[in-house]
């Protein structure tokens, strides 16, 4: 009997490494993913905002207004993100990752129009603030003990709030209305990057014993969606505090 605790307790212990091998590679996967993403994204917000000639397409250059094609980008990604999430079970890993880097790349037109109205300096601070808080959050969220699964459905009310917030302050244009909008939207996705971190991690464990590796491909990417939303606002939101106007 005590033989075969011995195998049993060793066997259990080696499945528990297995998993945290396994939970740690997937985890350097989603990071990968969202970074690629972001290089992405900042690529083309780049490219199209050092130059009026591509950002005309979108935007007026000197006021920055949006035409038809500029109101289309900015919504473009809040369709894709409900898209996404409707069709990833029928999509293949590849396609997945193709639909995840064409998501990122619409984000970068979407974003073009900050490095016409902000400074380089400031937006490359704002972007290492952001790195550092949003390091700090995840990591917070992959190592704690305590539960945050009860904080996910008051954060998703507080999101959905701000998204119709935000669209009726595009035609009411009121800055009292944005700077409440900014802080609370801050507070919403620094809460979510911690969330989110663990939801990845908890998913992982809870599935990691079908060793799916299509599942884990495909959850890879919907949570390197996830954190990159939670980055690209943090961002945005950030860069109405750091941020030095043109």
């Amino acid at each position: 009997m005590a033989q075969y605790e011995t195998i049993r307790t060793a066997g259990a212990g080696a499945r528990t490494a297995q998993i945290d091998e396994g939970l740690r590679a997937h985890m350097n996967k989603v990071y990968g993913l969202m970074s690629v993403g972001m290089l992405v994204t900042a690529g083309v917000a780049w490219a199209v905002g050092t130059s009026d000639v591509l950002l005309q397409i979108f935007r007026d250059p000197v006021t920055l207004r949006p035409n038809i094609l500029g109101w289309v980008v900015m919504f473009a990604p809040l369709a894709m993100v409900f898209a996404f999430g409707a069709m990833i079970n029928r999509l293949s890993y590849s396609a997945a990752q193709l639909f995840f880097y064409s998501f990122a790349a619409v984000m970068g037109l979407s974003l073009a129009w900050i490095f016409k109205a902000f400074t380089g300096a400031s937006i490359a601070q704002t972007f290492l603030v952001t790195s550092i808080a949003f390091a700090s959050l995840s990591i917070y969220g992959y190592v704690t003990k305590r539960d945050l699964s009860g904080m996910g459905t008051f954060l998703m009310m507080g999101l959905i709030g701000l998204i119709v917030a935000s669209i009726v302050n595009i035609f009411l244009a009121s800055g009292a209305m944005a700077f409440a909008i900014t802080v609370i939207g801050l507070l919403i996705f620094a809460g979510l990057t911690a969330y989110d971190t663990q939801r990845i991690k908890n998913d992982y464990i809870q599935h990691a014993m079908a060793m799916d590796s299509e599942w884990l491909g495909k959850s890879a990417i919907m949570g390197a969606l996830n954190l990159y939303l939670d980055f690209i606002n943090m961002f945005m939101f950030l860069l109405q505090f750091l941020g030095n106007r043109e």
